[in-house]
């Protein structure tokens, strides 16, 4: 059996929005009760010339929604950086992302299977394919902006561990 378009894409994206969801929840309880203001964390780096955590989260949801939206429409158009805003707000954007990538259909989504994508990312004129821009551009994206997220938290004493980044794995029935 031929593995679709949507079976490559869609579950893997929801896995780690949901993860992405889960330690920012765990953040947020992390700081109840350490007595501390979630808030604390939109500006932090792992390093100076790294983009602040509040970075990380938009572009996570940029990559995980807009590149569909790419192969929708043709037009790579994330809307623009919104910059320091609350925690409740970066835990939005991931309730936000979860809900756009739950209403993608497989018949929507490998309806575009094949489809030549030219696009202008910041100054970049790129010819995609709807797999490799999914594939190649936006999934990779999508994970590091995770990651870092991540290893901002982790490194500022939210208790995670590589399960709170797997999410929920995907198994084979039994």
């Amino acid at each position: 059996m031929a593995t679709s378009l949507y079976d490559l894409s869609v579950p893997s994206f929801l896995q780690t929005v949901r993860a992405v969801a889960g330690f920012l929840d765990r953040a947020a309880t992390h700081c109840a009760d350490a007595g501390a203001d979630p808030d604390s964390f939109v500006n932090m780096r792992l390093y100076r010339d790294m983009a602040p955590f509040h970075f990380q989260i938009e572009a996570a949801w940029h990559h995980s929604v807009w590149g569909f939206e790419a192969m929708r429409t043709g037009l790579f158009a994330p809307p623009a950086l919104v910059g320091p805003v609350p925690f409740t707000e970066l835990r939005a954007m991931m309730a936000r992302a979860e809900a756009a990538l739950s209403a993608l259909t497989p018949d929507e989504v490998n309806e575009w299977e094949g489809k030549d994508l030219d696009l202008q990312i910041g100054p970049r004129q790129l010819a995609f394919t709807a797999e490799t821009l999914i594939l190649s551009f936006s999934l990779p994206n999508f994970h590091f902006h995770t990651v870092t997220a991540y290893d901002i938290l982790r490194s500022n004493g939210v208790p995670l561990g590589k399960r709170d980044y797997e999410g929920q794995l995907r198994t084979r029935s039994t």
